[in-house]
C-alpha cells in the first residue's frame, strides 16, 4: 500500500497543506510523505459525518458491528511487513514487538466481537409489571445500556497500533456503538495511514455508514480543541501526558454540554518488596525489576518507577545487584525527539534533588540519535515525603528506590501517593500479615495489583483494568483495556410501560437474542 498523506474523512482521503513529517528516531531521518493539518474545517466534516452516520449505526445488529470489527482486524493482519516496517521507522520499535503489538491490537478487536454477540454488555433488566401490588402497582420496567454518540480518540505515542488509530479506545467505541474521529499521533502518521486505510476500507466492504470512522492528523492544539469542543462529540479518549489530558478535561468540562474525557496520564506503578520475600530473593528481584524497568526503554505507563523497602542488608543486596544489572543495560531508541529530550529533562532534574543519591546509569551510545541511558536512583522514605517532586513520572527507564524505616513508614509513603495504575507486591507466606495491613491502602491508589510479578505488559481479557483514581486516568471507575472498556461508550435508559412492538429485539418478552437477562432481580 502506497502512503498518501492524506486525513481519510468518512470513504474520503483528502489532502491539505503539508505540515507533519515523521522522523526515524534512531538515525533522526525525516520521513516521507509529509502529512496535513487538519483544523477547524476538517474537524467540522468528520464531526458532521459522525452525527450523520450515527443514527444508522446504533440500530445495526451486534452481529453486524462483530462482523465489521472482524474485517477490520484481518485487514489489519493482512497489511504484514508494510506496517511492520514503517512502524520500525517510525519509532525505533524492535520488530518482536510491533508483531506483538498488532497481535495484540486484532486481538481486542475480535474480543469486542464476541462480547458483542454474546449480549452480556447491555445489561438487560426487566422488572415485570405488578398490578395488584399494595398499596401502589408498579409499571412495567426495563433497562438497556444505549451508545452515547461519536466519539473522538487521542492516538497514544507509546503504542502506535494498540493504543492508537485502531487501539482499545476506538474498537471499545466502535463495538459499543459510536463512529470515532480518531486524531493520528504525530510521531507515527505513516502507521496510523496504514491502520487507518485497512478500517475504511472494512467499513466500506461490510457496508457501514459513511462517517463511522475518520482519521485526522494535526500537531498543534487546534484540532484537538476542535474536536473535543464540538458539539456532537459526546465522549473522548485520551493516552498521553498530564499537561494534555488535564487541558481536555477543562475544554470538555467548560462546553454548554459538558461531556467525559477518559484520558490515561501519569503513573510511577509502585512495587513493594516485603521483608521475608527481600532476604530470600534480593538478587533475582533486581535482575527481573531491570528487566522490566527497561523493556521498550521503558516507555510503558505500567513501568516500575518506584520501589519501596524496609532498610537492612536484604535491601542493600538488592540495590547492589540492581546497579550492576543497570550498568549493564544497553541504550534503547526512544519513540520521540520531544520524548527524549523530556527523559533527559527529567532524569537530571531527579539527579539535582536534595537526598536522592544515583545507584547507576546504563551504557551510553554515540549511534542512536535518541538513546535512552537506563537511570536509578535512591532516597529515604523521609525525603520522599518532604519532596512532593520525587513523585513526579519520568518517562523512560528511570526509577527510585524509597528506604522506609519500618511498615509504618511504608504505610505514609503509600497514603502520599497519588493514583496509580499499578502497585506490584513481593511476598512470601511469612510478609502476608504486612500485606494485609497494605492492601486496603494499594486498592485505594491503584487500579491493578500485582502480586509476586511486575507490572509491564497488561493483558487482553475480561478482567482487566487497566485505569486507576487521578492522575493515572482521569475516571477511576473505567478501564481502556479489556471488555469493560466498551462501558465507557454507553449509557443506561429505562423504558417504563413500553409498548411491544416498539420494543428492541434485546427487550422483547420472547428474547429473540437468547441473551442473560436480569428478570426480577434475577438471572
Amino acid at each position: 500500500m502506497t502512503l498518501q498523506g492524506h486525513h481519510l474523512i468518512g470513504f474520503q482521503s483528502l489532502a491539505g497543506p503539508a505540515g507533519i513529517s515523521a522522523i526515524n528516531p534512531a538515525s533522526g531521518e525525516t520521513l516521507d510523505p509529509q502529512y496535513p493539518m487538519a483544523g477547524q474545517a476538517e474537524a467540522e466534516r468528520a464531526c458532521r459525518l459522525a452525527e450523520d452516520a450515527f443514527p444508522a449505526y446504533r440500530r445495526l445488529p451486534p452481529t453486524e458491528r462483530a462482523a465489521f470489527l472482524e474485517a477490520m482486524a484481518d485487514n489489519i493482519d493482512a497489511l504484514g511487513d508494510t506496517l511492520t516496517e514503517r512502524a520500525i521507522a517510525e519509532t525505533g520499535l524492535p520488530r518482536a514487538r510491533l508483531e506483538g503489538e498488532r497481535g495484540r491490537t486484532c486481538g481486542q478487536l475480535r474480543l469486542f466481537a464476541e462480547v458483542l454477540r454474546r449480549g452480556d454488555y447491555l445489561d438487560i433488566r426487566i422488572d415485570n409489571a405488578l398490578p395488584d401490588r399494595q398499596p401502589m402497582p408498579r409499571s412495567a420496567l426495563t433497562q438497556r445500556q444505549v451508545p452515547m454518540g461519536p466519539v473522538a480518540v487521542f492516538g497514544a505515542s507509546n503504542f502506535p497500533l494498540a493504543f492508537s488509530v485502531a487501539g482499545g479506545d476506538t474498537a471499545a467505541a466502535l463495538a459499543a456503538g459510536c463512529p470515532v474521529i480518531v486524531k493520528a499521533h504525530s510521531a507515527h502518521p505513516g502507521t496510523s495511514e496504514l491502520v487507518g486505510r485497512a478500517i475504511q476500507q472494512a467499513a466500506q466492504t461490510c457496508e457501514m455508514p459513511e462517517g463511522v470512522f475518520s482519521l485526522l492528523y494535526g500537531s498543534g492544539v487546534e484540532l484537538g480543541q476542535a474536536l473535543v469542543k464540538d458539539p456532537r462529540i459526546q465522549a473522548v479518549g485520551f493516552t498521553g501526558s498530564r499537561s494534555g489530558g488535564t487541558a481536555l478535561l477543562r475544554s470538555a468540562q467548560a462546553r454548554p454540554q459538558p461531556i467525559p474525557v477518559y484520558a490515561e496520564m501519569s503513573s510511577i506503578n509502585p512495587v513493594l518488596l516485603l521483608p521475608q520475600q527481600l532476604e530470600a530473593k534480593a538478587e533475582t528481584l533486581a535482575d527481573a525489576f531491570v528487566g522490566s524497568l527497561t523493556m521498550g526503554a521503558g516507555q510503558f505507563c505500567t513501568n516500575p518507577g518506584l520501589i519501596l523497602a524496609l532498610s537492612g542488608a536484604a535491601l542493600e543486596r538488592f540495590v547492589e545487584q540492581a546497579g550492576h544489572s543497570v550498568r549493564d543495560a544497553d541504550p534503547q531508541v526512544m519513540l520521540t525527539p520531544g520524548i527524549h529530550a523530556a527523559y533527559e529533562q527529567g532524569v537530571a532534574r531527579l539527579g539535582e534533588q536534595a537526598g536522592v543519591t544515583r545507584v547507576a546509569q546504563g551504557k551510553t551510545s554515540d549511534g542512536l540519535a535518541c538513546a535512552c541511558q537506563p537511570h536509578l536512583y535512591r532516597t529515604t522514605a523521609a525525603t520522599f515525603l518532604d519532596d512532593a517532586s520525587l513523585h513526579d513520572e519520568v518517562f523512560g527507564a528511570c526509577a527510585l528506590i524509597v528506604e522506609c524505616d519500618s511498615p509504618e513508614q511504608m504505610q505514609q509513603v503509600l497514603a502520599g501517593l497519588e493514583g496509580q495504575l499499578t502497585a506490584t507486591v513481593h511476598l512470601e507466606d511469612a510478609d502476608h500479615e504486612l500485606a494485609e495491613r497494605l492492601l486496603p491502602l494499594l486498592e485505594r491508589r491503584a487500579g491493578r495489583l500485582l502480586f509476586n510479578g511486575w507490572p509491564t505488559g497488561v493483558e487482553v481479557c475480561h478482567s482487566m483494568v487497566h485505569g486507576g483514581p487521578w492522575p493515572s486516568t482521569s475516571d477511576s471507575r473505567t478501564t481502556s483495556v479489556g471488555s469493560a472498556a466498551i462501558q465507557r461508550f454507553l449509557r443506561p435508559v429505562c423504558y417504563q410501560d413500553m409498548p411491544e412492538a416498539l420494543a428492541p429485539d434485546s427487550l422483547k418478552a420472547d428474547n429473540p437474542l437468547g441473551l442473560n437477562r436480569q428478570v426480577d432481580g434475577k438471572r
